[in-house]
């Protein structure tokens, strides 16, 4: 087994969107106690890798990982954060191997590369509505996408768990300005709004919305 310490000096990260909000994170591990989890948009693994060293170290957990790896509209040359995301990728499958190998306990990883509503929809069909302790959305940032992945990750969460945005302030700088559906928030306003009877929101910082399903 690799040591912790020398696995974060190996791993593949050229940026870091996620260690601001790991606090918020260890409190849900604590008070939901998660096993299954369900991460839309993996990017570099970062978020994936500290479920991994977080809850895998203390008993067997499930991970299904939904990305394309073609990048968002932002990463295409031209765009707002251009990127080569064949080395994203291999950054991802380098991390996320590596985290796992720290971890006394088994990591039932399954990866779905597929844009994600065709993903998400496919593991409706075959049943698994309901299943998930845990559901981080950071997929797409176009607001169609959010609401779609929105929508479906509702349905294969749990009663009683959690359903994490990211991004719910992130806006796109465009020489014309903000434009609403190149953005989350109002996919996310929307989806909560029709379903609030369904859910809790939990007080947190607004980087991200934490959402507790309370019925089907």
């Amino acid at each position: 087994m690799t040591n912790r310490s020398n696995a974060e000096e190996g791993y593949r990260f050229t940026v870091d969107w996620f260690s601001s909000k790991k606090h918020i994170w260890d409190d849900i591990f604590r008070q939901l106690n998660p096993a299954r989890f369900l991460e839309i948009g993996s990017f570099e693994g970062r978020s994936a890798c500290y479920i991994i060293e977080s809850v895998a170290s203390q008993k067997d957990i499930e991970l299904h990982c939904v990305d394309s790896w073609e990048g968002g509209i932002e990463h295409q040359p031209g765009g707002a954060a251009p990127m080569d995301m064949s080395v994203i990728e291999q950054n991802f499958l380098h991390n996320i191997e590596l985290a796992a190998s720290t971890v006394e306990h088994n990591v039932n990883l399954t990866l779905h590369k597929s844009m994600s509503d065709l993903a998400l929809a496919k593991l409706v069909a075959e049943g698994w509505s309901g299943y998930f302790d845990m559901i981080y959305v950071d997929g797409s940032h176009q607001a169609p996408d959010v609401l779609s992945d929105a929508v479906l990750a509702f349905k294969l969460l749990k009663v009683g768990g959690v359903l994490i945005f990211d991004d719910y302030l992130w806006y796109e700088n465009l020489p014309y300005g903000k434009d609403i559906l190149r953005s989350p928030k109002l996919a996310i306003d929307s989806f909560v709004n029709i379903n609030y009877r369904k859910m809790d929101v939990i007080r947190a910082p607004l980087g991200q919305l934490y959402l507790h399903k309370t019925r089907h």
